[in-house]
């Protein structure tokens, strides 16, 4: 049997391009054409995904090796029950339930100096969400974000993925997220402009557990070191990987421009 994907070169270079506000990096050149393997033996929950109309690719296993992957077990941490534990050095989101237990996603996080620290809330959560720079962004680097300014809709073309988490402090919006990614390479590591990034596949299977508002912490160093000194700063540093302006918004990159249908069956359930 072969697997088709809607997935293509540009729908992956877009949801490379960044995130909102503080999460979006520089853009420049277009990335290369992923590999995507048409057949193989998925890992447990990380095969492909029919969602929105949309065929998401599975996860190859040679980014699931070792910790890199969905675990649920006895919960270690500091945070409240009903609630996420970020731990950025250990590359690590935890949701913390009930019952004693958590579930664990291995993340990407922003590099040096590019994340935000201490206790948030996610007080609203989107399927497909759209991306918009911020005023900000649109005055101080008008030649990288004046093409975006507009925004670009949820959907293949979107930096935030299948889904996005908003974290707000204060009731004010941080302008940081926790959303889905195509950029298998950057879970576990240090590779975003600061925000929090998950497979597709986990950042669904989160979703589906959770209700906003919810409490979220992010963990100190101190805080790292004391709970998981065996994952400390695990994983290296990366260079961000970007999509140009031009490849993302070019007249061929309309066929990326179908909205997702959060409706839509499965062709097998047809």
């Amino acid at each position: 049997m072969t697997l088709s994907y809607d997935i293509s070169r540009r729908a992956f270079g877009a949801m490379l391009l960044g995130t909102t506000a503080a999460c979006a990096p520089r853009i420049d050149d277009a990335i290369a054409e992923p590999a995507v393997p048409v057949q193989q033996d998925w890992v447990a929950g990380y095969g492909p995904i029919f969602d929105a109309g949309y065929n998401l690719p599975g996860i190859p296993s040679r980014y699931l090796e070792g910790v890199n992957r969905r675990m649920t077990g006895l919960y270690q941490g500091e945070a409240p029950p009903n609630s996420l534990d970020v731990d950025p050095y250990a590359k690590f989101l935890y949701h913390v339930k009930d019952d004693g237990t958590a579930t664990r996603y291995p993340v990407g996080v922003g590099r040096a100096g590019r994340s935000i620290r201490g206790r948030a809330t996610m007080q609203f959560m989107r399927a497909w969400p759209g991306w918009t720079p911020t005023q900000n962004m649109l005055r101080t680097e008008p030649e990288v974000y004046g093409d975006f300014r507009a925004g670009i809709p949820g959907g293949l073309r979107s930096p935030l993925g299948a889904r996005a988490l908003y974290l707000f402090r204060g009731g004010r919006d941080t302008y940081y997220r926790i959303h889905g990614t195509n950029d298998l390479p950057s879970i576990g590591n240090s590779g975003s402009a600061g925000c929090i990034r998950l497979f597709n596949q986990d950042i669904i299977h989160l979703y589906d557990q959770i209700t906003a508002p919810m409490p979220v912490l992010i963990r100190t160093p101190e805080e790292s070191l004391r709970v998981d000194p065996e994952n400390y700063n695990r994983g290296v540093e990366l260079p961000p990987t970007v999509i140009s302006a031009e490849e993302l918004l070019g007249p061929e990159a309309d066929a990326l421009a179908r909205p997702p249908d959060l409706d839509a069956l499965s062709p097998g359930m047809i």
